[in-house]
């Protein structure tokens, strides 16, 4: 099963799950039925987006500085420069 096919099976389970329960096939009291149940989709929504805005907030926070590659770039820059120069065409 490749990853896409997981996905989406998981996707599908959860959809008919969530649909079995806003058409009252599951039984809930009426105080999560009526207020609980429609705004799950809204509810997982926001969650995924926390998530998500969490894990690009820990990956800036633990970003490593990578020197060497610093200095490969700075060295590629000042060639592309030269080569420009050497061209007529005038870089900052």
């Amino acid at each position: 099963m490749t990853r896409a096919q997981q996905t989406l099976s998981i996707g599908l389970l959860i959809s008919s799950l969530y649909l079995a329960c806003y058409l009252q096939l599951i039984p809930f009291p009426a105080k999560i039925q009526d207020e609980v149940i429609p705004v799950l989709p809204f509810w997982a929504l926001v969650s995924f987006g926390a998530y998500l805005l969490a894990a690009l907030g820990w990956g800036v926070l633990t970003f490593n500085d990578v020197p060497a590659a610093y200095s490969s770039l700075m060295k590629e820059i000042d060639t592309a420069r030269g080569e420009l120069k050497a061209k007529g065409v005038e870089v900052d």
